[in-house]
């Protein structure tokens, strides 16, 4: 049968046999172990999951590859049609713990990760596929232009490491640029303490929203009080003439716990 790629939908179908075993591989399934894809696409990697684990959920916006996955008529395979951005998880990923498995769309692959930390509880193991650029970011250090509020986040939860680096000839339509491939293993719990999640956050998103303007400024501008603002640096022994890039998670972690203060 076949298929159309739609640009809307920024679909690039991974086709590098070498690729699809390297990701495998990373998953570390078994019979008993329970998968959800995103973004399955005519179901190369489906194919390969399906027969190394107990069941797998797959979420696809695309009707004609909707039609084409339902079609497998396979017990073992459960379809959720809808856009992964907006389907309510909680609702079918209801026995926990899964393991997840995707090539994501890179035009919402930022998305994608922050609804993934919001539901981290659900899943014991995530392989994904990331435009190269994107992926860097979520593995960087403090100093550098890649760092940023992914990085923070997804490093404060999850030990992250490269699979495989990935050229753009592994995919029909080849994309223009080279792609990552990282697997994320949850901690057991976050790598520093913020003692206020929510705050932890509105800090990490608040250093980096202007990243030209100094820490002190780029706060102010998140709406922290200047008084709260001095004190918190002063007691974390932070420069208030730095930046947000220049922090660690140590860092965020004392600035937050003392403007709790």
């Amino acid at each position: 049968m076949s298929y159309q790629t739609k640009k809307r939908f920024g679909q690039h179908f991974l086709r590098d046999r070498t690729v699809i075993d390297k990701i495998i591989t990373a998953a570390q399934l078994d019979p008993q172990k329970q998968v959800v894809e995103v973004g399955p696409g005519l179901g190369v990697l489906t194919d390969e999951l399906l027969p190394r684990s107990a069941h797998v959920q797959v979420m696809e916006i695309d009707r004609d590859l909707i039609e084409r996955l339902e079609a497998r008529n396979d017990l073992r395979l459960t379809v959720h049609a809808g856009d992964v951005l907006k389907l309510p998880w909680r609702d079918f990923l209801n026995q926990p713990p899964y393991t997840l498995v995707a090539n994501l769309p890179y035009n919402i692959s930022s998305q994608v990760v922050f609804r993934l930390i919001e539901h981290r509880d659900l899943f014991q193991r995530m392989v994904l596929m990331f435009q190269r650029e994107v992926g860097e970011r979520l593995i960087a250090t403090p100093g550098g232009k890649d760092y940023g509020i992914l990085s923070v986040l997804c490093q404060l939860w999850y030990d992250i490491k490269t699979v495989t680096l990935v050229k753009p000839e592994a995919f029909s339509p080849s994309p223009k640029v080279d792609s990552i491939v990282l697997n994320f293993q949850p901690l057991p719990s976050p790598r520093v303490d913020p003692i206020d999640e929510v705050l932890f956050k509105k800090v990490v998103k608040g250093a980096f929203t202007q990243r030209r303007k100094t820490l002190r400024n780029s706060l102010l501008a998140s709406g922290f009080a200047a008084t709260d603002i001095d004190f918190a640096l002063q007691q974390a022994d932070i420069s208030p003439g730095c930046r947000g890039e220049t922090l660690s998670l140590q860092n965020f972690s004392a600035l937050t716990n003392f403007l709790i203060k």
